[in-house]
């Protein structure tokens, strides 16, 4: 008697459990393939689109995949490929945010495509924030620039979203 005699009295019981076995190794393959290639679905349909406003929504989309990527990145110790993927990511913020400018509406009466931008932006830069807790202090600096742009373009997405009116805000004179 050996020991798989104990775990597995019959013999009927080592094909279920070694087809399992299997099933998951597939699984564990076959699951960056797949994130690999909704990236590059993501990607072509964001560099086929014309129209900012389907621009910024595919791009929220991809940067999604692409921050998801730029973690595997890391974890595969790979941190020039993760900076690299994090600054593609802020050159198509920063072009679908001038596409946004340049359509000529107010993004405060027709905030369609500049309001999604924004909210997703803030979601990725508190998952990129995340991201450079991991990393060692050295090679901080790097992925804080990327952060640093993205913030700016969020806060400059806010201030069309939402423009101050000083006239609005001073007291009004006594009469």
């Amino acid at each position: 008697m050996n020991a798989d005699d104990d775990i597995f009295p019959s013999g009927k019981m080592k094909t279920p459990f070694t087809i399992r076995i299997a099933a998951l190794a597939a699984l564990a393959l076959c699951g960056p393939l797949a994130a690999q290639e909704r990236l590059g679905e993501a990607l072509t349909r964001y560099q086929h689109e014309t129209d900012p406003v389907r621009k910024s929504r595919a791009l929220v989309k991809l940067g999604d995949e692409q921050v998801e990527l730029a973690k595997r990145q890391l974890k595969e110790s790979d941190e020039v490929a993760s900076l690299h993927t994090l600054e593609q990511y802020r050159d198509e913020v920063r072009e679908t945010v001038m596409a946004l400018n340049g359509m000529g509406v107010s993004a405060e009466k027709k905030p369609a495509g500049f309001k999604e931008l924004q909210i997703s932006l803030r979601e990725t830069i508190r998952h990129i924030d995340e991201l450079i807790f991991s990393l060692d202090v050295d090679k901080r600096p790097f992925f804080r620039e990327v952060r640093n742009d993205l913030f700016t373009d969020q806060n400059n997405l806010i201030d069309e979203l939402f423009p101050r009116r000083p006239e609005h805000n001073s007291p009004k004179p006594d009469p």
